[in-house]
């Protein structure tokens, strides 16, 4: 495979103040205008994010094709979203696939190749998935297994609490592989993380969140209540096929039986008879049975609450596992069954629903996906593709190929075929199957003659790299869309767009005929909100939001708009998000020079919040005096970087109290601001 340049660490293409800048987005979704009365409007809240991962789940779901099993919950789960029949892991094992998932890179970059790796070890810069959105100003959460490395306590870099976890660690060589017990749901870890799931989910309803849910099963050993497995007590399951390493395998690929042959009911080496097998297939299928049931209280109490319709949902497993095909039962191998997961992805709003798309993708296109559901800028490094484009065409043409590896191989999934390479250029051999002609990997037909120049193109594509395997831009470039809050219809919510509406305060006919963004019949504060909430998002759905700023000769009018909102304000949720929103447009941008302001909001309150500009990052102390010129208060900001600090929550606070505590009278007070080298005064006046 072609080498990827490696650095010791990872850093974000954009400012802290350019992620700022984009924290308050309200997602791709179209605003239903037409619903809004003036001065009471329920704006589009921004979307939020469930991310819902099982340990080892393979596509053995009802809606992957399997009548006889019982998931009624993931099966509702995709027949509102997209579901996709191939896609791959980067890596068949826990570890580096979810390290894979969450960091949006793949194995061989995060150098993340075992179960004992730990990828902020080398790399201590790298961002997550959910520190990107934590970036944003998205609360983020992890319940059960997410990251591997549970004693890392699932990278607390990546999330605003810490995690909530239920150990699942069992002695292997003294127990079974399955148990049918008599218990209760929440008895086990997976129902305790779906109990805590439903308490969180109550507990962050009102927040903008990326909540990510962790199901060990159905992982070994296949322990699940026993009702699970009546479900299947008349249920007919086919005996793997093939149950021995295909014809022809290089001596690299492993003959072992796999993990299961760690409980003491299974053999050290193979082949398990049939009725073992049976129970066995059995005994995973009641897993995930058990797992479907956790998922479905998750699934249910979103819709308590009422945020499934503004929650974007992804459910996935790491990897597949083996139930006996090619003798293996368990995963860490490149053959179809070990590589394949389960991927569903819901967004509101998506036009084409219940929809199975036979494109091939990877587990490390998710980290892009979420970025581009919810319109944040995707970082540049990441690895993957997002599948937007594929859920808003299910049809359209996308990857030639799908990589995987392990820690001696690497193999690509064509259309058609799967080629393997063990060792550097296949030295240790070389495998490939044609899924036309040999569904099940039965022969490994790499070395027939009439091959010779298919593994040689096969070959040349596993080198090209991933890169090489994208779709055309132009096969996956959508097609620009008309935002309804694009007053001037230049492809991007601007400041432009904020004057515009501004401008024709009162205008029944105006020039532009979007000025009126919610179609009240009168252009007003709320359409200038309306617009604030949207700022930076483009028409180009398939091109990275913009970072737009507020531009310099707008500055002043930003302080207007915010100070006519508040006046206006009805308590609705329009109004929360607009103010927000021009806030921080005002906070973030990029003042001329340092300055003191008037006093906000009210120069005769006793509490007093002191508004300022800075044009360089500076140490930042504000001394207050008496006529006198006796000291009275001093406040000392610390440092601060350069921007506007004109709002509520970010200018200086004095409480209106001496520096022992006590409240002062009524009078004038000047004040100094000392920023660096540049000293500026005001006087300020408190009526009490």
């Amino acid at each position: 495979m072609k080498k990827i340049a490696r650095q010791g660490t990872f850093t974000q293409p954009f400012s802290r103040r350019d992620f700022l800048s984009t924290s308050l987005k309200a997602g791709a979704a179209a605003f239903t205008t037409g619903l809004f009365p003036k001065l009471s409007v329920n704006a589009q809240k921004p979307d939020n994010i469930l991310f819902i991962i099982a340990d080892d789940l393979r596509p053995l779901l009802g809606c992957y094709g399997y009548p006889q099993m019982h998931t009624p919950n993931i099966d509702a789960l995709a027949q509102r979203g997209t579901l996709f029949n191939r896609a791959y892991c980067q890596y068949p094992l826990c570890n580096p696939s979810r390290t894979s998932i969450l960091t949006g890179l793949r194995p061989e970059t995060t150098r993340t190749l075992s179960n004992s790796a730990i990828f902020r070890e080398e790399f201590p810069n790298i961002v997550t998935l959910p520190q990107h959105f934590k970036a944003h100003s998205y609360h983020t959460q992890s319940v059960g297994k997410v990251f591997h490395r549970q004693d890392e306590k699932d990278d607390p870099a990546s999330w605003s609490v810490p995690s909530w976890t239920k150990s699942a660690y069992y002695k292997r060589e003294e127990l079974p592989t399955w148990q049918a017990l008599d218990i209760k749901d929440d008895e086990l870890p997976d129902g305790k993380t779906a109990k805590r799931t439903v308490e969180v989910l109550k507990e962050i309803q009102n927040a903008q969140f990326f909540l990510a849910v962790g199901f060990y099963r159905p992982h070994l050993p296949f322990y699940a209540p026993k009702k699970y497995y009546e479900f299947y007590e008349n249920k007919n399951f086919n005996l793997p096929s093939p149950s021995s390493l295909p014809q022809g395998t290089p001596a690299a690929v492993s003959s072992k039986l796999g993990e299961a042959s760690n409980f003491q009911d299974v053999p050290d080496s193979g082949p398990l008879s049939d009725a073992k097998a049976l129970e066995l297939i059995r005994a995973y299928a009641a897993s995930v049975s058990y797992v479907d049931a956790q998922v479905g209280r998750v699934l249910n109490q979103l819709d308590a609450l009422r945020l499934t319709e503004r929650t974007v949902i992804v459910f996935a497993g790491d990897h597949g596992f083996h139930l006996g095909e090619q003798g293996k039962w368990g995963k860490n191998t490149l053959f179809e069954t070990s590589l394949r997961s389960p991927l569903i992805v819901s967004v509101p709003r998506q036009t084409h629903q219940d929809v199975k798309t036979d494109a091939l993708v990877e587990l490390v296109d998710i980290y892009p996906t979420l970025c581009d559901t919810c319109r944040l800028p995707t970082p540049s490094q990441l690895e993957g593709l997002s599948l937007m484009p594929i859920i808003q065409q299910p049809a359209r043409p996308w990857k030639t190929a799908a990589f995987s590896q392990t820690g001696n191989a690497n193999s690509i999934r064509t259309e058609r075929y799967r080629y393997t390479e063990w060792g550097h250029k296949g030295w240790l051999g070389i495998e490939l199957y044609d899924y036309e002609a040999d569904l099940n990997e039965t022969v490994n037909v790499a070395h027939l003659p009439e091959n010779a120049k298919l593994v040689a193109a096969l070959s040349k594509q596993l080198h090209a790299g991933w890169q090489a395997a994208l779709p055309n831009k132009t096969e996956y470039t959508s097609a620009k869309q008309t935002l309804p809050w694009d007053i001037n219809s230049d492809g991007i919510v601007d400041s432009h767009d904020l004057v515009l509406v501004s401008e024709n305060y009162g205008t029944k006919n105006p020039a532009h005929p979007k000025i009126d963004v919610n179609k009240d019949g009168s252009v007003d504060i709320i359409d200038l909100l309306i617009v604030a909430v949207h700022f930076g998002e483009s028409g180009d759905l398939a091109a990275p939001p913009t970072h737009t700023k507020i531009l310099p000769q707008h500055l002043s009018l930003v302080d207007g708009w915010i100070t006519e909102a508040r006046l206006a304000d009805d308590g609705s949720h329009i109004f929360r998000l607009g103010v927000a929103a021009l806030e921080n447009l005002l906070s973030n941008a990029a003042p001329q020079k340092t300055a003191l302001l008037p006093n906000y909001p009210n120069p005769f309150n006793p509490e007093t919040w002191i508004p300022y500009d800075l044009a360089e990052d500076v140490e930042v102390h504000i001394h207050i005096h008496n006529l006198k010129g006796e000291s009275i208060r001093e406040l000392s900001l610390g440092f601060q970087t350069a921007g506007t600090y004109r709002t509520r929550t970010r200018a200086a606070y004095w409480d209106g109290r001496n520096s022992t505590g006590e409240p002062v009278a009524s009078g004038v007070y000047l004040y100094t601001l000392q920023a660096g080298k540049t000293k500026i005064a005001r006087q300020m006046v408190l009526l009490k």
